[in-house]
């Protein structure tokens, strides 16, 4: 099976672009393959700092809904192919960079929250569906790039916000046109690549520890959620009218 990524090494710097059309939604198999990438570039002597960017649509639209409309019993080994990879950003011997550019959802989120650095372009839009979709998840990530109160709002209304919105939060470091993204991430990357590798490693290791709370383990009881929501009827109307492209119908 064809992996929804490709991946370069050059000068220190690792890039892993997202390449799985429409819209760069994974299947469990798809997210466990990402998370196997990324711990191996951790792993690599001769990467320094890792992007993260996509072709496409828009960065990521988070797991392939219609994979689990199939299956339901899938979401276990989703949940465990997201958790690793957002743990391997997170937890990372080196910086990851994400260079976003259209939509960023579920996964997506997931995705930017574990990462060290974040770029947009301007046509960049953030948001959590998974309320809509008859899941949870992707509140831990949420909340390290925004307040706590625009997280709820986001995650209760479904609401997506943009790039310039995301930058007066203080999520994203810079805000370029959608043909300076990749450039933008190369620069910033290559500033870090240009240190000691052995400082920036202890550095990361360093910011990581002071940081409020436990990532992995917010993110892994949001996941417990998720599964009691797919014991819900509400979440399988939720899944087949999206996949279906109709109103859902809940009977409350």
């Amino acid at each position: 099976m064809t992996k929804p990524f490709k991946t370069f090494v050059e000068g220190g710097i690792a890039e892993l672009i997202f390449d799985h059309p429409p819209v760069n939604a994974f299947s469990s198999q798809g997210w466990a393959d990402i998370a196997a990438e990324i711990e191996a570039l951790g792993d690599n002597d001769d990467v320094r700092v890792i992007i993260i960017a996509a072709e496409g649509r828009g960065f990521c639209a988070g797991v392939d809904i219609k994979e689990l409309a199939q299956d339901d019993n899938l979401i276990v080994k989703v949940n465990k192919g997201n958790y690793d990879t957002f743990k391997a950003i997170h937890l990372n011997p080196k910086p990851v960079i994400v260079a976003l550019h259209g939509f960023v959802l579920g996964g997506g989120i997931g995705i930017s929250g574990a990462a060290d650095i974040i770029v947009a372009s301007e046509c960049a839009t953030f948001g959590v569906p998974e309320v809509d979709r008859g899941a949870m998840g992707g509140g831990a990530h949420l909340q390290r790039m925004f307040p706590v109160q625009k997280v709820r709002h986001m995650y209760f209304t479904g609401e997506m916000i943009d790039a310039q919105e995301a930058y007066r939060l203080g999520a994203v470091e810079r805000v370029v046109p959608k043909d300076e993204l990749r450039q933008t991430a190369r620069e910033i990357a290559a500033k870090i690549a240009e240190k000691s590798p052995r400082m920036i490693r202890i550095a990361k290791e360093a910011l990581n520890g002071i940081e409020d709370g436990d990532l992995e383990q917010k993110y892994r009881s949001e996941q417990g959620f998720t599964l009691e929501a797919y014991t819900s009827p509400d979440s399988q109307e939720a899944r087949d009218s999206f996949v279906e492209k109709r109103d859902a119908s809940f009977k409350g």
